[in-house]
């Protein structure tokens, strides 16, 4: 494998750091993690963008949340047709294997996923419609909220709006999954969504009555 570099530098240092200091200083609850498995009591489906970090979001340490990033945060349909699916995987190991209790969905502000589902949906963005658009044909599962939204508000309302459909559409996709409905109706896993405002740190949760993000 030829094409394999080295390690940058600048993250070796940084490791060394880390296993210097954060993980000497606790050592044994990292061996007991090793040892013991994993019992997170939630899932959290994120968003890959490197600006969401979820863990220090929740004040979380190791072996708390399980937790998937794809772009926008989006959950497919279930849909067995034998095609690899990483987030129904990932959903399905949660559910059925660690017994997770919660799962949320965490949508963000200013999502470039988000944006380009917008573009796409609006005519702008013909390369995201290309059958060989990887993102275009991921961000296919939000078309369904694109068309939830709201007529006659400025485009920057509109994508915000989008990033809160992207939370509902997979909270509704999410429902479609056997296992997730079973656990769901039989009070053994509760379905939470959320977004945070990068800017401010907001974090605003859908609220079940009015449909509605309000503030935590």
């Amino acid at each position: 494998m030829n094409y394999v570099k080295p390690l940058p530098s600048f993250l070796a240092q940084r490791y060394h750091g880390w296993k210097a200091t954060t993980f000497a200083e606790n050592h044994a609850w990292y061996k007991r993690l090793a040892e013991e498995g994993q019992r997170p009591r939630a899932m959290v489906i994120s968003c890959c963008d490197s600006r969401v970090h979820v863990t220090s979001i929740f004040g979380a340490e190791q072996g708390e949340f399980f937790i998937h990033r794809n772009i926008a945060n989006l959950v497919p349909p279930y849909e067995p047709d034998g095609n690899q699916h990483g987030t129904s995987a990932a959903v399905e190991y949660a559910v059925t294997a660690l017994k997770v209790t919660h799962l949320i969905v965490l949508g963000h502000s200013n999502c470039g996923g988000v944006a380009g589902c917008y573009a796409m949906c609006s005519g702008q963005a013909p390369e995201l419609d290309e059958k060989t658009s990887f993102v275009g044909r991921w961000m296919d599962i939000l078309r369904p909220g694109f068309e939830r939204l709201p007529e006659g508000e400025a485009d920057t309302a509109r994508r915000q709006a989008l990033e809160h459909e992207a939370v509902k559409v997979s909270l509704e996709n999410l429902m479609t999954f056997p296992f997730v409905r079973s656990a769901v109706e039989a009070g053994d896993l509760s379905l939470h969504g959320l977004w945070t405002d990068i800017a401010d740190g907001d974090l605003h949760a859908l609220d079940p009555i009015s449909d509605r993000f309000r503030p935590v």
